[in-house]
C-alpha cells in the first residue's frame, strides 16, 4: 500500500540522478520541469474536481443506481468525487484509516462507500422502501 508513495519520490531522484550523470545541470533542469509539470498537473486536476464539487450540495448524486454501477474497488476518493461531482457525506471513521461516505440522490436512494486508506474497498446500495399503499385496480 505505501509502496507507491515511496517509489514515486525515489524515481523522481533517480531520473534526477541519471539526468545530472549524462547532462550536467541542464539535464536537471529539464527533468526538474518535468517532475514540476507532472506535479502541476496533479495539482490542477485536484482543484478541478473540488471546484465542481462545490457547486453540489454535499451527499448529494444524481443517480445513485449509475454510481454504483461505475464504481471499482481500488479507486480512489478523488477519483469517486469527480464522478459524483459532489464531496461525500463523511459517516463515520473521522481520523481513522478506514472512512465510510454517503452519496444520496433524489429518490432517497443511497451508496455508502467504504475508504480504506483513501482507496475504495467496498461500497453498498440501498433504496427506500416500495410504497406498499397503492391499491390495486378491481374489475366490478
Amino acid at each position: 500500500m505505501k509502496l507507491p508513495k515511496i517509489l514515486v519520490p525515489i524515481g523522481c531522484l533517480a531520473l534526477l540522478a541519471v539526468a545530472f550523470n549524462t547532462y550536467g545541470w541542464p539535464g536537471i533542469a529539464v527533468v526538474g520541469g518535468g517532475i514540476l509539470m507532472w506535479l502541476l498537473l496533479h495539482f490542477t486536476r485536484m482543484m478541478t474536481v473540488l471546484k465542481r464539487a462545490s457547486d453540489r450540495p454535499v451527499g448529494y448524486v444524481g443517480s445513485a443506481v449509475m454510481l454504483n454501477a461505475k464504481l471499482k474497488p481500488g479507486v480512489n476518493l478523488l477519483h469517486v468525487v469527480a464522478m459524483t461531482r459532489s464531496l461525500g457525506e463523511q459517516r463515520d471513521g473521522v481520523g481513522t484509516p478506514v472512512e465510510t461516505y454517503r452519496w444520496t440522490d433524489g429518490s432517497q436512494s443511497y451508496v455508502d462507500c467504504v475508504f480504506e486508506s483513501g482507496k475504495l474497498k467496498r461500497w453498498e446500495m440501498t433504496r427506500p422502501p416500495a410504497d406498499d399503499q397503492a391499491v390495486p385496480a378491481t374489475a366490478p
